[in-house]
Order: structure tokens, then sequence, then C-alpha cells
């Protein structure tokens, strides 16, 4: 029996997936934790530090989806990939493609929200 099964609205992607979003997570945040110390080396104005939402927010999202177990691209597409790396099938219902797509959008602003909140605190850090 799989660990993971497709839920719709709920579990689009398995363990190999989950591990690609974990990664994403990292890398984004390695680059995240980078330009935050490029912007100490370089006294950088105020305003460049905005710029550090863009790696926050791919952090953001690589975290949130290997939580959720659910891809927001696949959501969209209506696709999912629950077995090996890969192998990805549609989605045949309606209602199930939507439920994804609803997913897929709170997954986008609950990444959104993080990194806009990891941003400000940023902005308040004293560089």
């Amino acid at each position: 029996m799989p660990d993971f099964e497709y839920i719709p609205g709920s579990c689009n992607i398995g363990k190999g997936e989950i591990r690609r979003r974990q990664l994403v997570a990292i890398i984004g945040l390695i680059v995240s934790v980078m330009t935050l110390l490029v912007f100490g080396l370089f006294d950088s104005p105020g305003e460049f530090h905005l710029g550090i939402f863009f790696p926050l927010f791919v952090t953001s999202i690589g975290f949130v989806q290997s939580r959720s177990k659910f891809c927001l691209a696949y959501g969209f597409a209506g696709t999912f990939n629950i077995g090996k790396l890969g192998d990805i099938k549609r989605v045949t219902s309606k209602e199930d493609r939507q439920a994804d797509r609803v997913t897929a959008l709170k997954i986008l602003g609950k990444s959104f929200l993080l990194a806009s909140l990891a941003t400000a605190v940023v902005l308040v850090l004293p560089f």
C-alpha cells in the first residue's frame, strides 16, 4: 500500500516530490541568507532590502508545499504525481480540479503572507 494517495484538494504529491519541495525551500533559504549577508557587507540602502522578498517567497513556497503535501503548480494544471518522479497524471474530475485550484490558491496566499512577514522583519533589522 502506498504511503501517499491522491486526495483532491488535500494531497497531490508523493515522497519524491515532497523532497523536491524541501530542496527548493533549502535553496531559497540559502539564497535569502546570502542576500542578507550582502545587505550587511555592502551597507545597502533600505529600499534594496525589499529585494529579500523574492528568495523568501521561494523559500515559503517550497516549505508550504512540502508541509501540505501539495504542489500548487500541479493544482493549477490539474495534475498530480504520487508515484515515481516524472509519472504525472491528469485529474479527470472537474470537481477535483476545482478543489485542487482552491488549495493551490491557498498555498500561494500562505506563501505570500509568510514571505511578506519575513520581509517585514528584515526591514526592521538594523543593517
